[in-house]
């Protein structure tokens, strides 16, 4: 078809048939879009614009042709010089990697192609070199090899196309783009839990933005709210005081399986009143809700997002394992949803119980293939660029699709939360916040625990100390620890505030 020819150029190396390099030629989808389709207001909420987020800068250089020739060449010379023989019958160029399609001749074995991946990268000069034995439905060998010069996909492009515009679903989450260049988007609904893994500095934390910027790019605090569990404090701690939020976020790993296992409480009773209202999931529930058939107000989805699972486990691998199997195997229906992440994706840490309920799974680059197989069940993952580059398993199939991540700086997600908190504040699920303490037994501990320099400690600050732990340290000549739980309680029983932003608090009384 026409269509094809212009997709497709046909180009000669010398007598061999003709290799059919296919250029993504759809042009991307114009950033003018935004004009058009400007956020839109709901319940006087709007929605953010995308302006907060900075304009792509493309190196407007794609991979040349005598670049593709060369490395066709080298491929072809290097397996054979390894008793592979056959042909490279189509390439597809895309900004990260480019993928070359080998078809071995007759009587190669397909296993003894796939582990030359080391040489090849040798060969080729690459980072890594990344091989699909075969490629799923097509007789040939597929090669990624990633480009020497390499494309960064912004934010900006993944949240202007028109396949995220014309989303429908509010737990849309724009991934990135696929090794063709384009935007691939997916809902958290369909999954309907994700699994994450990655080592450190591979880009976990940088998609894990990426996802929660993207649900806020789609939905109101009506429409979606969120519970954030972050043991190392640093990732999603920045979201405090978002409206979307139905707790505080939890950085204290004993408080976060108190939290899952309210969470489980919650979810039982929406089932109950789903039951009570003939309705089998919460789509059908927030139609009658919001038609006024049923005398409820709709449920807004929740959205679970665990950034550092190994923390949990540590402390209470137990209860944290059943809850999150509970939430996965049933919280669907009630509309809660999870994303687990972890840099740790060891069998003590993604159990057996907890793998078998997250069908869907992304993997950035890894340390080995062990830790590839934990996660993905196959390898390949420890074969990736870093900065961004996964391989995500659609849920219900073993077909991975390569995407690179989507990039957001630290000053975009700086300006997005600030809209966001510009629009109002939280209103926080008190009966969840007392039934998380209460499941994390913090409310006993503080009553046995109330250290006995407390009083000593509350007099020197209300005499003018200074309401820091290394003030009450040096004053009462106590250990770091033992100074730090005496303000923790304080903070707790409302006689001095949270810290600010440079660590200082106050007291309240």
């Amino acid at each position: 078809t026409d269509e094809e020819d212009k997709k497709a150029i046909d180009v000669n190396i010398e007598k061999k048939p003709s290799i059919n390099i296919k250029r993504n030629l759809a042009k991307e989808d114009s950033l003018e879009l935004t004009q058009t389709k400007e956020s839109k207001a709901k319940n006087g909420y709007i929605l953010p614009s995308i302006e907060l987020l900075n304009d792509p800068v493309h190196i407007n250089k794609e991979i040349e042709e005598n670049e593709i020739l060369e490395n066709v060449k080298i491929l072809e010379e290097k397996l054979r010089n390894f008793g592979v023989t056959g042909k490279t019958v189509e390439v597809r160029p895309g900004p990260v990697v480019t993928l070359y399609e080998f078809k071995p001749s007759s009587g190669i074995k397909i296993s003894k192609i796939a582990n030359l991946a080391n040489d090849l990268a040798m060969a080729m000069k690459a980072i890594a070199v990344r091989i699909i034995a075969p490629i799923p439905g097509k007789n040939v060998v597929g090669i990624e090899i990633p480009n020497r010069q390499i494309q960064t996909v912004y934010m900006k492009e993944i949240l202007a196309s028109k396949l995220f515009l014309n989303s429908k679903s509010p737990l849309t989450l724009a991934l990135g783009k696929d090794i063709m260049g384009n935007p691939f988007i997916a809902d958290l609904a369909k999954m309907p839990h994700l699994l994450i893994a990655g080592a450190t500095g591979a880009g976990k934390s940088v998609g894990l933005n990426t996802m929660i910027v993207s649900i806020l790019y789609k939905s109101t605090p009506d429409d979606v709210k969120f519970v954030l569990i972050d043991p190392k404090m640093i990732e999603l701690s920045m979201y405090d005081g978002i409206p979307h939020l139905l707790m505080p976020p939890v950085v204290d790993p004993k408080q976060a399986s108190g939290a899952l296992a309210a969470l489980v409480k919650e979810m039982e009773t929406r089932y109950k009143i789903m039951s009570e209202s003939g309705v089998r999931n919460i789509d059908g529930f927030n139609e009658k809700a919001k038609n006024g058939v049923i005398d409820y107000p709709p449920f807004p989805y929740i959205v679970v997002v665990i950034d550092e699972l190994s923390d949990l486990m540590m402390v209470s691998s137990k209860k944290v394992e059943l809850s999150i199997a509970r939430l996965a195997q049933m919280a669907r229906a009630a509309g809660i949803h999870l994303i687990v992440a972890t840099q740790r994706p060891s069998v003590d840490v993604l159990t057996g119980l907890i793998k078998a309920n997250f069908s869907a799974r992304i993997s950035f680059k890894v340390s080995s293939k062990i830790d590839s197989r934990t996660i993905l069940d196959s390898q390949g993952a420890e074969m990736l660029l870093g900065r961004g580059d996964m391989l995500f398993l659609q849920p219900g199939t073993s077909h991975m699709t390569r995407v690179h991540g989507a990039y957001i700086a630290d000053d975009e997600l700086k300006s997005i939360i600030d809209y966001v908190k510009s629009q109002g504040t939280p209103i926080y699920n008190e009966e969840l916040i007392n039934e998380a303490k209460e499941e994390s037994g913090i409310e006993e501990e503080l009553d046995e625990e109330k250290d006995e320099l407390f009083d000593e400690a509350l007099k020197i600050i209300k005499d003018g100390g200074s309401p820091t732990i290394s003030y009450i340290q040096r004053r009462l000549k106590i250990g770091y620890n033992r100074s730090a739980r005496i303000v923790e309680q304080m903070e707790k029983m409302g006689i001095l505030s949270k810290p600010d932003d440079k660590g200082k608090r106050e007291l309240l009384i």
